[in-house]
């Protein structure tokens, strides 16, 4: 027969007498609605004595993962997902070679000056 630990039979360990009165469950709240931008709505809980200036406007909804808010005729707007771009894209935004002296000159003078080279 094998035993162990100091538990008394029939008990789980760590149980206690804790309810919930114990844990704060029974402080009223009041319900708060979020919507986001797709109508999906979602339900956030405050205490009820919290004042209207410290309940969030938006929150991250969590099941879409966009910005919800509590006006449900003018939610935030989506986000707008930037197309691809392509390698030719991109280096059609780069400095000219000129711009790039320019700007390194600028910083290798901002950077003598701040150490006292000038």
């Amino acid at each position: 027969m094998a035993s162990g630990g100091n538990a008394i039979r029939g008990t789980r360990v760590g149980s206690g007498p804790m309810g919930e009165q114990d844990h704060g469950y029974h402080a009223d709240r009041t319900a708060v609605s979020y919507w986001d931008g797709l109508g999906n709505e979602t339900v956030r809980y405050f205490a009820a004595g919290l004042p209207d200036d410290e309940i969030p406007e938006t929150i991250d909804h969590p099941q879409s993962g966009l910005p919800a808010g509590r006006d449900k005729a003018n939610p935030p707007a989506l986000a707008k997902n930037e197309p691809y771009k392509t390698h030719l894209a991109y280096v059609k935004e780069r400095r000219t070679d000129d711009e790039a002296t320019q700007l390194l000159d600028d910083a290798l003078t901002q950077l003598r000056e701040r150490r006292g080279q000038a």
